[in-house]
């Protein structure tokens, strides 16, 4: 209780007629040493679009007054006191290279006063400082920042700096995820400004962050490298293979992803570019590349004969020269199968003499038999209509019947292969007539000497069956 009234006692003796306004110092040619020196608590943010670093720093000033000191044996031994620090005299030290506006402290703490007039004052602060970001070197980029204090109205003849200690004391410092700081570290200078005469003192703290890359390295560098490797494999797909040109437009969109998330991250700036910016950028140029280099390929894979031509000058350059300059032999051409095929005398002539060389060969896929038995069948019809008006004549009571039959033989059987049906008429003369026609078709058949394949040979056999059964049947009504 009696130290408290000695304290009561010492407020009323120091501020009953104490000035906050003025200087502490007993002559106004007197300058006042202000002791500085920053504490790091937190390095919050570093905001390489708005190029800022936020920080939560503790501005450690100490400086004497004059008309606050007493002597502590006649207040109960009272040392120090703590006293409102809007009660006392206090520097204006700002921060000039704020970006958010608050230069000053805004939480005004109290300070702590010695009975030797020392004031010691440790405000908390929240700091946006502006900072030039390189992202050169992004994720891999080291920054240099800065924050710079100093007097805002005082000049060098009224308030002078003192650095309290070289270097930011990182003692409170609470590590960041994303940021570490490798070096922090105050100098004092001195300059003279365009608005004034004066020359104002400053301190400049210059913080040496480094980002730490393994987050980036996870979700960006990795995806975008094995991303750029398929478009390698894009060229190992066969040309058969349909998802060519989608791979590789979709390895482009996907690197065009990448690249909008750097630009989202990095300043826009026409200063710098980042590497890994470059790297999707002259990515994406080899994948549109390949992308024409695909369809080329596809197009001429894609070619034939009946669609395309090939060029005068690569037949020359791949089938003449190159060959000569490997040391390659062209290989022996090979016959192309074709069937040989004698046209009937009815073709010939309706083709005017257009088959009359020898040798002539048609493909098998030419159908060349219907049209001349359909010819030979219709020559052979009148032929037979002729013989039977010839026999009506010669033999009145001949039965219609066995005409029947004979169109019958005739159209089940093979053409040129000779009738069944000559028993029937009972004439020794129509007989050496039908032989005769046999025999020379016949030697017809044998002198064209058909090449036929082999499913056609079967027919034939087929048919010259069935011919030779109702050749027997026929001979058998006969008798």
């Amino acid at each position: 209780q009696r130290r408290s009234h000695a304290e009561d006692r010492l407020f009323k003796r120091l501020f009953s007629g104490y000035n906050r306004w003025s200087r502490p110092v007993p002559n106004t040619s007197d300058v006042v040493i202000v002791r500085f020196g920053l504490s790091i608590a937190q390095l919050i943010d570093v905001d390489e679009k708005n190029q800022m670093m936020t920080t939560n720093v503790w501005l450690k000033q100490e400086w004497s007054d004059y008309k606050l000191r007493w002597d502590p044996a006649e207040y109960d031994n009272v040392t120090s006191i703590r006293v409102p620090s809007e009660m006392i005299w206090i520097p204006d030290i700002v921060l000039y290279n704020n970006a958010d506006g608050e230069f000053a402290v805004t939480h005004m703490t109290k300070a702590h006063l010695s009975w030797d007039g020392t004031v010691t004052w440790v405000p908390p602060a929240i700091y946006k400082s502006s900072c030039s970001i390189d992202v050169t070197f992004f994720p891999f980029d080291q920054q240099n920042c800065k924050m710079k204090f100093g007097s805002w109205t005082y000049d060098k003849a009224k308030i002078d700096l003192e650095n309290m200690d070289h270097h930011v004391d990182l003692k409170d410092y609470w590590e960041s995820g994303e940021w570490a700081i490798i070096n922090a570290v105050g100098t004092y200078n001195s300059k003279k400004y365009d608005c004034c005469t004066e020359i104002y003192p400053d301190i400049t703290f210059y913080f040496v962050i480094r980002r730490l890359p393994l987050f980036y390295t996870i979700n960006l560098i990795i995806p975008c490298l094995l991303i750029s490797c398929l478009t390698v494999l894009v060229f190992y797909l066969p040309s058969d293979c349909g998802e060519k040109i989608t791979l590789c437009i979709s390895v482009l969109l996907s690197l065009t992803v990448f690249l909008l998330l750097i630009t989202e991250i990095i300043p826009s700036t026409s200063l710098v570019i980042p590497l890994i910016g470059e790297y999707l950028l002259f990515t994406m140029i080899f994948v549109t590349l390949s992308i024409i280099i695909t369809v080329f390929v596809l197009n001429v894979h894609h070619r034939s004969p009946s669609t395309h031509a090939m060029p005068r000058w690569v037949r020359s350059f791949f089938l003449g020269r190159v060959p000569r300059w490997l040391f390659m032999r062209r290989p022996p051409a090979l016959p192309m199968p074709a069937v040989p095929v004698v046209p009937t005398a009815a073709a010939e002539g309706a083709a005017g003499g257009q088959y009359d060389r020898p040798g002539t060969r048609l493909s098998a896929s030419r159908c060349w038999l219907e049209t001349d038995v359909d010819d030979k069948w219709e020559e052979e019809e009148e032929e037979e209509e002729e013989e039977e008006e010839e026999e009506e004549k010669t033999y009145p009571g001949h039965h219609p019947v066995e005409s029947h039959g004979r169109e019958r033989q005739f159209r089940y059987g093979q053409a040129g292969k000779g009738s069944g049906g000559s028993a029937s008429r009972g004439s020794s003369k129509g007989k050496e007539e039908e032989e005769e026609e046999e025999e020379e078709e016949e030697e017809e058949g044998s002198e064209r000497g058909w090449a036929l394949s082999p499913g056609i040979l079967k027919a034939l056999e087929g048919v010259q069956y069935i011919a030779d059964h109702l050749r027997a049947e026929d001979a058998d009504f006969s008798v």
